[in-house]
């Protein structure tokens, strides 16, 4: 039995085939390349009770990945992430509590360890030794990470407010990091920049073929955890895509496979009011988005003024009739609020942009009360600011005149 059932890389346009044993950035048309599987093998030689009886960990799936060799699997201990019920979060009456997927709880704190981990497996198991990539923050963190794992250079192009965490991080992992005076896609034009002259391999989102792969596994990881039944909606924090992109495929080859069956779940593309690009495509009926101008946001993740793989983005919202939905900065922050102080979850400014989405779609009437809805924290709260201690006691007049303290069982 293959270890990969990996046959091929496809152009997403022109259905071009081109090797998946040598390095591929885009296609000649100047478009995602999608890894292929031989899915009637697949069928016929390996059960999803298999796959569900392996350790919980992203290479369980390995047969729906592109690596050949398990002896070249570059991993820092990729979990399944957790499904944990908002019972507690604010949720129109009768609606059902959404789930949030944990994403949080992968190396580096953020979904994007997914990716990176598979697109760094393949980077050095053919032949590449200096990786770059214009980030936001987490994929320039996880890909620095992997990288030094992997014994490959790593640099990294960062907008000059990408979180300081985020930038101590790639630092710290052993990453060249630059603060640059512009957003990712002045980042992305750097890194295409200088291929020739420092002979780095472009790492950015859907410019290789990899990172959607690993991505996919939150949509196979869905599946087996909701025993192969999927949930109505799916809300993703959307600005590359390539996680909502990857679960859309995820779904197509566990349907072909016989191990789902439809319907799909709606997927809901959340964004940000100041940089809301597939939004305005989706409504204006657009196949492709236009680049936001002056993009802006607290939620860095998201701010994303062009995506390379919009058109993909968009055919997965209107074949899985789903929809995409702009939050406000100020909703993001109470959402973020809100869930910390009734569930206990800390949940990055992306991840909480996907709960108010959440409550604005079900107030719209968009959501159903019985729908079983995902909602995706993709990093972990810690990594972005949180509000300020400023209380003090002093431990020789503990208790003094002016503190207030709750009453017992109040």
């Amino acid at each position: 039995m293959r270890y990969s059932y990996a046959t091929h890389l496809e152009c997403s346009v022109g259905h071009d085939r081109y090797d998946i044993r040598k390095l591929q950035g885009l296609s000649a048309a100047g478009k995602p390349l999608l890894a292929r599987y031989d899915l009637e093998a697949l069928r016929r030689e390996v059960r999803r009770e298999e796959i569900a009886r392996r350790p919980p960990n992203l290479w369980r799936w390995h047969e729906l990945l592109p690596l050949e060799d398990p002896a070249r699997i570059v991993s820092l201990g990729e979990v399944e992430t957790p499904l944990i019920a908002l019972s507690h979060s604010p949720r129109p009456a009768g609606f059902r509590p959404p789930m949030v997927k944990d994403e949080a709880r992968l190396p580096t704190g953020s979904f994007k360890a997914r990716g990176l981990a598979v697109a760094v497996s393949m980077a050095k198991a053919l032949g590449a030794r200096r990786l770059a990539i214009p980030t936001n923050g987490n994929a320039g963190a996880a890909m620095a990470a992997y990288a030094a794992r992997a014994g490959l250079e790593a640099f990294c192009f960062c907008p000059d407010d990408t979180p300081e965490i985020n930038l101590s991080e790639i630092a710290l992992q052993g990453a060249a990091v630059w603060r640059v005076n512009g957003l990712i896609n002045d980042c992305a034009r750097l890194v295409e920049s200088g291929k020739a002259k420092f002979g780095w391999f472009d790492m950015s989102t859907l410019k290789e073929p990899y990172r959607i792969e690993g991505k996919k596994t939150m949509g196979l990881e869905l599946a087996a955890q909701t025993d192969w039944q999927l949930p109505d909606v799916v809300f993703y924090p959307t600005g590359g895509g390539t996680g909502l992109i990857g679960m859309w495929k995820a779904w197509a080859e566990l349907t072909a496979l016989g191990w789902i069956s439809p319907p799909l779940p709606r997927l809901v593309a959340v964004q940000a009011t100041g940089c809301a690009p597939i939004v305005r495509a989706f409504e204006s009926g657009a196949r492709a988005a236009t680049a936001w101008e002056n993009a802006r946001t607290i939620a860095a993740g998201i701010r994303v003024p062009a995506a390379l793989g919009d058109f993909l983005i968009l055919e997965a919202l209107r074949e899985s009739g789903g929809f995409a939905l702009a939050v406000s900065d100020s909703a993001i922050e109470a959402a973020r609020q809100q869930v910390g102080l009734r569930d206990g979850l800390l949940l990055s400014p992306e991840g909480a942009a996907t709960y108010a989405a959440y409550l604005e779609a079900a107030a719209g009437g968009r959501l159903r009360a019985s729908d079983h809805v995902v909602l995706f924290n993709c990093a972990s709260g810690l990594k972005y600011p949180m509000p300020a201690v400023t209380a003090r006691m002093d431990v020789r007049a503990p208790f003094a005149a002016g503190i207030s303290l709750p009453s017992p069982g109040s």
